[in-house]
């Protein structure tokens, strides 16, 4: 069975449309539940999610609270919850197509050697593209991620993206919990607990692959397109790199800084690249990525949403 998981900080605005995108899968809905983990929201989730679960009685829908503030803490709630031997989480401001999980149940049912799934995440946005938008600052931003039309694993060091993975039960048995330092806590930008899994997954052999059927449609606001949450967002993922990697030991985050100076390289030949080609604000946008992210490495202190 499936345990499709969903962990939500007020995002009324976005909750019934996934809901109702889960529930019009053509998939038995004896063979999957959803388990909504409101992480101590403040707005009407709850109210919305008693219209869905009223609407839908044929659905195993289950809301709990996570109080402990914390994306880490919700997931591990979620887990804890769970009854399914696959669990799928999917973001709250996204929308699936009606065959995400049968796409997951059928390649998970086939290949039990494989540990973990994930597919691509398209952005969906509210407004337009802004002139000065990347892959890669598509990536940072939006959580874009796609691979190609072809099943496959991961490439080099890439993983599936948190909010469209799907992972066997026994995985958190064996590598443990999200790590409850890392990650969103309400309006801070923090992150990656994903990584730390996959990383911890990797070390003990585990397998993950790529589906491109399994499609996750990511919600882009305005918001999410501006200076400050940019700037936000990019210092704390080097803030979030550096206590990830310092918990695992010095040596570790010496290598992360080597990494980000070859970073640095590749960020500077696509500044001139984007400049011959007449795009010089995506070059520019990129620099701005890495100083911030570079700050954040640097630093011992989180800046504060």
């Amino acid at each position: 069975m499936l345990s499709v998981l969903i962990c939500t900080y007020n995002r009324e605005k976005y909750i019934a449309n996934l809901l109702e995108s889960i529930a019009a899968n053509d998939f038995p809905k004896n063979d999957y539940e959803i388990i909504l983990v409101d992480n101590n929201c403040t707005d009407n989730t709850h109210a919305v999610c008693q219209t869905f679960a009223a609407k839908h009685t044929d659905v195993r829908f289950r809301y709990t609270t996570e109080h402990e503030q914390g994306l880490s803490a919700a997931r591990n709630k979620a887990i804890k919850e769970a009854k399914g031997n696959i669990l799928v989480y999917i973001d709250d401001d996204a929308l699936i197509d009606p065959w995400y999980l049968r796409t997951v149940d059928s390649f998970m049912s086939e290949h039990p050697q494989i540990s973990a799934v994930g597919g691509p995440i398209i952005p969906l946005y509210e407004t337009s593209e802004p002139d000065w938008m990347t892959r890669f600052t598509k990536e940072l931003l939006c959580g874009y991620l796609y691979f190609g039309d072809k099943q496959r694993p991961f490439p080099g060091d890439r993983y599936p993206g948190g909010g469209n993975a799907a992972y066997r039960a026994e995985v958190f048995q064996k590598v443990g919990l999200f790590n409850t330092q890392l990650g969103r806590k309400g309006n801070n930008l923090m992150g990656a607990e994903e990584k730390d899994i996959f990383d911890k997954m990797k070390a003990q052999h585990m397998q993950f692959m790529y589906l491109p059927d399994m499609i996750l449609h990511h919600i882009i606001p305005q918001k999410k397109l501006e200076r400050d949450y940019f700037d936000r967002l990019t210092y704390q993922i080097g803030v979030s790199e550096r206590q990830r990697t310092k918990a695992i030991g010095n040596a570790k985050y010496m290598n992360r800084l080597v990494k980000e100076a070859v970073k640095w390289a590749g960020t500077l030949v696509l500044l001139v690249l984007y400049t011959l080609q007449g795009q010089p604000v995506k070059g520019w946008k990129l620099v701005l990525f890495r100083s911030n992210v570079t700050r954040g490495l640097l630093s011992s202190t989180q800046m504060q949403a």
